[in-house]
């Protein structure tokens, strides 16, 4: 059987006005995904360490976008470099490919060393005058090593959303019989979906030492999470796999947050009622979008004690989704799906009502930049 060729999935933003739209329009999505945390506390489906943590990912992948607009300011105007165009997963995510994420992080990783070899800003800046006075010419490659200069500069600064984020531990309040409780959340860029995805599990500790602060636990939860962190796995997986390797950390809930796939007639390919909906709705630029989020939660139902010979060790018991028998299915007690979208694409869809939407959240992009909620 022959191999999928992959690439047929890819779109490169060889257009550097395509490019631009492509990284405002995404500026516009993760500054409105603040707005969507914010209802969702006031809702509590979050609480306010929910809202607080979701926020930093999300200035994290807005840095992460900033990043790439800069390091592809100039695409298609120059030749004779290597990489110099943006590509993006082209029908499941919308997103950049998770290659450009490994990239930009291995970049970030040599930053310091690229800028000591670069002239500054200010001599960069002098050259292009001369250039445009002297010479009369458009000094695109010099506007290519200030770009080049801006991105590396952004890197060093820091606050990206790379392909792994390693778990931290945020106390929650203190638990009966002496334990803690700890939120531990951390997140990864999908290799094979190409979009971000965040983990937060609320953790009960019966340790003696503080989680954060233990020197032996900690490292090891963390290697053991990250290695867990892969899309295909099921909540009910993670969750007992690290419940049976820490006896005294007990997971109480598990959350797995997709921020994409994102919809757009201009840069994406879809099907089904999204692709109708953008379509009807004929909408402006940077209207065109549709953002999907989608939260598996698992939650723990009951303890039961199982007994050694020398000892008892505490076991979570999960609760599934009680319907037609789908939790087993799933690994989950219940999946939730939201939409966010601008105002003209939710009346459409409000119109159409299709089948497969009725049950989706929609926040939609209204006046001012407010986000409503329906549904």
């Amino acid at each position: 059987m022959p191999e999928l060729d992959l690439t047929t999935d890819h779109k490169s933003l060889d257009d550097d006005l395509a490019a631009r739209r492509y990284f405002a329009k995404f500026e516009r999505i993760t500054r409105l995904l603040t707005g969507v945390a914010e209802e969702m506390e006031k809702d509590r489906s979050f609480s306010a360490m929910d809202s607080a943590v979701l926020e930093g990912y999300v200035r994290a992948i807005s840095g992460t976008f900033k990043a790439l607009s800069l390091k592809y300011l100039v695409s298609g105007r120059i030749d004779g470099i290597g990489q110099k165009h943006l590509t993006i997963d082209l029908h499941d995510s919308g997103f950049p490919i998770f290659q450009e994420i490994v990239t930009m992080a291995n970049d970030a990783a040599q930053a310091g060393k690229h800028l000591d070899g670069m002239p500054d800003a200010l001599r960069l800046k002098d050259e292009m005058v001369r250039q445009i006075v002297g010479e009369r010419v458009v000094p695109t490659r010099l506007q290519y090593a200030m770009s080049q200069r801006l991105y590396y500069e952004a890197l060093l600064k820091g606050g990206m959303y790379f392909a792994q984020m390693h778990p931290q531990a945020q106390f929650i309040a203190d638990v009966s019989g002496g334990r803690k409780g700890y939120l531990v959340h951390w997140a990864v860029y999908d290799s094979q979906l190409n979009v971000p995805v965040v983990y937060l599990m609320e953790v009960v500790d019966s340790g003696r030492k503080a989680l954060p602060l233990d020197e032996r636990r900690w490292p090891e939860a963390q290697a053991h999470l990250m290695a867990q962190s892969v899309g295909g796995l099921k909540l009910l997986t993670i969750a007992k796999g690290f419940d049976t390797d820490f006896d005294d950390l007990h997971p109480k809930r598990l959350r797995r947050l997709h921020l994409g796939p994102m919809y757009s007639s201009a840069f994406t390919l879809q099907t089904g009622p999204i692709r109708e909906v953008l379509e009807e709705a004929r909408s402006p630029v940077g209207e065109d979008w549709a953002l999907a989020w989608t939260i598996e939660e698992l939650l723990s139902e009951r303890v039961e004690v199982e007994k050694g010979w020398f000892s008892s060790v505490e076991r979570e018991v999960f609760k599934l989704d009680p319907f037609s028998g789908r939790g087993a299915e799933t690994g989950a007690t219940r999946i939730t799906r939201s939409l966010i979208l601008p105002q003209r694409p939710f009346q459409v869809l409000a119109e159409m009502d299709p089948a497969g939407f009725r049950d989706v959240r929609k926040f939609v992009v209204g006046k001012e930049g407010r986000v409503l909620v329906y549904g």
